[in-house]
């Protein structure tokens, strides 16, 4: 999959798009079932038409443009997002900034200038609720109007449901912020996991005799918080076991999110190292304690509960 930073960008990819695209357009936070069954469709259809395919997304995403104090948490950050889309089999992954010039666009303007004019679509695969273009004026039945006029043909994918419910990237936040990590699973397609960059924390833990990896998850929020078992990929050939704090460390007066992860008999220094981070058991919320005294013996308990999970 090649990763195209802006609609300037396609002249890199004229020749390749030249025959025509198969498309799909979205926001993709979280790459969930209900994501990959459009991701599959788009492959599919591609491979029918012996055309590329290719996914377009925004950044920042349109209701983080147009209200930031109201948008919801992500369950990605950009980078694990296209960690997460590479697996997929598309060909092109076109991240479209959205800005005031873009959110000006008709959807006449949207579907005439770039769907078209820039890639060229035959084909596009889009979600039962998508909206676009200025106003959110354009919907399914425009674009299958469009297209009858302008060349391509339109699919939109039913709602895919699980136990009944329509699969989200809401209902995802939902099952976290509770935490229920079976339920973010079961709609993830696999356990929450995030990736962030170790850095240099206060070193607090050392001093309580616990060390920890503190994280940069390139996150304004966190969509989940608590003390958690965790698994820690990129530092060793299998994942690494430990217990992981997520959240505001209100006992030694925290003013943002942190993430700290105490690996279980490890001993080397990976600041700068990128790691991920899989989710794999609630061991308790976060909480305030009186005193480091109490807080040391709270991460001994921790420590002592997240070794039985994972039968250490």
């Amino acid at each position: 999959m090649q990763l195209i930073l802006g609609t300037h960008n396609l002249d890199t990819i004229q020749s390749q798009l030249a025959k025509g695209c198969v498309l799909s357009i979205g926001n993709f936070d979280g790459v969930h079932v209900g994501h990959q069954q459009i991701l599959r469709a788009v492959v599919a259809q591609a491979k029918t038409m012996a055309l590329p395919s290719v996914v377009m997304l925004f950044e920042p995403l349109p209701v983080e443009f147009f209200s930031p104090q109201n948008a919801p948490v992500r369950l990605m950050n950009f980078r694990e997002k296209v960690r997460a889309l590479q697996g997929t089999g598309i060909d092109y992954l076109l991240c479209v900034r959205f800005d005031g010039s873009f959110a000006q666009l008709s959807a006449e303007q949207f579907v005439k200038t770039i769907l078209v004019k820039q890639l060229y679509t035959k084909h596009l695969v889009v979600g039962d609720d998508f909206r676009f273009g200025l106003q959110r004026q354009g919907d399914f039945n425009y674009l299958t109007q469009a297209g009858n006029s302008l060349g391509f043909s339109v699919t939109d994918m039913p709602t895919f449901d699980v136990r009944g419910k329509r699969v989200s990237s809401t209902r995802i936040r939902q099952a976290l912020s509770k935490p229920d990590l079976d339920e973010a699973s079961t709609l993830l397609g696999r356990p929450f996991c995030f990736n962030g960059r170790v850095i240099h924390g206060q070193k607090l833990g050392r001093t309580l005799g616990f060390r920890t990896l503190n994280l940069n998850p390139k996150r304004i929020q966190m969509p989940v918080q608590g003390v958690f078992a965790v698994t820690v990929g990129g530092l060793a050939e299998s994942e690494w076991p430990g217990v992981a704090n997520i959240g505001l460390r209100p006992t030694v007066d925290g003013v943002r999110p942190s993430i700290e992860v105490h690996l279980f008999n490890w001993t080397k220094e990976v600041y700068g190292s990128h790691v991920s981070v899989t989710l794999q058991h609630f061991i308790r919320p976060e909480q305030k304690f009186n005193g480091i005294e109490a807080l040391k013996k709270q991460i001994g308990l921790d420590v002592q509960k997240t070794k039985h999970f994972f039968k250490l």
